[in-house]
């Protein structure tokens, strides 16, 4: 069975990084619509940091350290909601994946579901309120279903990306009620919501990551 190393985790984070880089112009767009058009920057900072402080870790780190670093150097650069939601969210992973080098692959999709339950509890919001709430709740869901029904690994991925983009594209018809945009109320009706585009975008990088690998 092939398994989800601490140098797989620390390539995530590198890939992660890379393309919210290259996000970075059109979630400062998104944002622009319905907020003050720097969710980008603020993203392109975070996981920019998190990717760095998984780096600097020494010989010898776990997967729990690889998260919990990254986790830190996440909030440390962001100080908008999506620092403590994200840095929740690999805190969740961090006591999901545990003080080990590797961890079985067909384990991996239960780190979405610890990260999904971190943002959803840390921000206190649920589906249909157009957050990344929205997209992280069916991408977890799919994942969590998958496991049970003992899925290959590249399937349950594929599924968590489409989920994910689904996820996104429906907070185009929500209302927003949570965070800056839902000061608009009607009038962010027709617009992704950035929070839930760039989720979908870290989730559609950590499925092509992790679906790479079969389990059997």
């Amino acid at each position: 069975m092939r398994a989800l190393t601490t140098a797989d985790m620390a390539h995530l984070f590198r890939a992660l990084a890379q393309s919210i880089a290259a996000a970075r112009d059109e979630l400062c767009r998104l944002d622009g619509v319905i907020g003050d058009a720097d969710h980008g920057i603020a993203m392109e900072q975070g996981f920019g940091a998190a990717s760095k402080a998984v780096d600097a870790l020494p010989a010898g780190a776990t997967l729990a350290d690889q998260l919990n670093a990254a986790a830190k150097g996440f909030l440390n650069a962001v100080g908008a909601s999506s620092g403590p939601l994200y840095a929740t969210a690999f805190m969740r992973a961090a006591k999901a994946a545990g003080a080990r080098a590797e961890m079985p692959m067909n384990e991996a999709p239960g780190l979405i579901v610890a990260m999904a339950e971190g943002i959803r509890s840390r921000g206190k919001a649920e589906t249909g309120e157009k957050t990344m709430v929205d997209v992280w709740a069916p991408a977890a869901a799919v994942a969590a279903q998958g496991m049970a029904d003992r899925l290959p690994v590249s399937e349950i991925m594929a599924r968590i990306r489409e989920a994910a983009a689904a996820g996104a594209d429906s907070t185009r018809s929500m209302v927003a009620t949570k965070g800056r945009s839902a000061r608009l109320g009607e009038r962010s009706l027709g617009h992704v919501d950035p929070g839930a585009a760039s989720a979908a975008m870290v989730l559609d990088v950590m499925a092509n990551e992790w679906g790479k690998h079969e389990t059997d």
